[in-house]
């Protein structure tokens, strides 16, 4: 029941998460599940980060990109991921006022920031097909380290207007979240107070972002596949082709996100969102060093110097 503004009421301090399932033995399961999950898209993204950083020759713009990826991966898989593996086994499955408002903005913070920096990664792809003797001209390490902390701050700064809107709505009980950590949406269905001015601020920033991305993304590889279409030769046609197709994978991570996000009140179902939220927050993370590095022959080439330096060190 919405209660309106100006009643006594009576404040939440702490919000409980309810995760996946209330079976102990479940949970210890779902925790072994789980933890192998995370450390996987944690080691692989690491091992991305420490490869690109050991070797002089992946110190290029598409590799420094990827080296940003990994670490975003990093990071927002982090800040979901061992709170719901400590609440898999202990009791209570709480989190604080305040560190529920810090992960819903850390969060949305990170996945601001990838959502706009695979628009940045897709641009690195369109110049390196479309205009290849001109690469390192155009994407200059001036404009890499002015395109990445550029893309930070906007994440930052959106996720703060997300964050602002949902955390100062009055939460007066129940304090029961249905989901695994806190996520707006969720959150925000907690309230007790009306809220359609602030969910309707909340849609516009989310179709401006999803449709200004999106555009700019489809825009980029729409002249790649011109410009690829082209290509006479078989060879360069078909490593043109592998690694503009690797990059089209962002689709698991746009899709769910935009269904999270953007989806009409009426569609909501909140035993949905988690299975969906967890979809784009973990396997987005693991499948990305899969799909944009693992693949890669630079990247293999290095992983078995290293291995190699590491035997000879023995």
């Amino acid at each position: 029941m919405r209660m309106p503004p100006g009643q006594n009421q009576s404040w939440v301090s702490e919000f409980i998460l309810l995760g996946f399932s209330s079976d102990p033995t479940t949970n210890r399961i779902l925790f072994i599940a789980f933890l192998l999950l995370y450390l996987s898209s944690v080691l692989g993204s690491g091992l991305i980060t420490t490869l690109i950083c050991l070797d002089m020759h992946l110190h290029t713009p598409m590799y420094f990109f990827l080296c940003i990826l990994s670490l975003l991966d990093m990071g927002s898989v982090t800040t979901t991921m061992p709170q719901m593996l400590v609440h898999l086994l202990a009791q209570p499955q709480t989190i604080s006022f305040a560190g529920c408002w810090l992960q819903m903005y850390m969060f949305g913070a990170l996945g601001l920031t990838e959502s706009i920096f695979f628009v940045v990664m897709a641009y690195d792809r369109y110049v390196a097909v479309c205009y290849p003797l001109h690469y390192a001209v155009i994407l200059s390490w001036g404009l890499c380290t002015r395109l990445s902390p550029g893309t930070w701050a906007c994440g930052f700064f959106f996720s703060l207007i997300h964050t602002f809107f949902t955390m100062r709505l009055p939460y007066c009980g129940p304090n029961m979240v249905n989901h695994y950590f806190c996520e707006g949406p969720s959150v925000r269905s907690l309230d007790c107070m009306d809220t359609n001015l602030i969910a309707m601020v909340d849609l516009v920033i989310s179709v401006f972002m999803v449709v200004a991305l999106l555009s700019l993304i489809v825009a980029s590889y729409i002249r790649i596949a011109q410009a690829i279409l082209k290509i006479k030769s078989m060879q360069p046609l078909c490593k043109a082709f592998f690694i503009c197709a690797s990059h089209l994978t962002v689709t698991y991570f746009y899709a769910p996100a935009t269904y999270i996000y953007i989806r009409p009140n009426s569609s909501y179902s909140l035993e949905q969102e988690k299975q969906i939220s967890f979809f784009y927050n973990v396997f987005t993370a693991l499948l990305n060093p899969v799909v944009y590095s693992l693949r890669n022959k630079d990247i293999k080439r290095t992983f078995l110097k290293v291995m190699q330096r590491s035997r000879l060190a023995w």
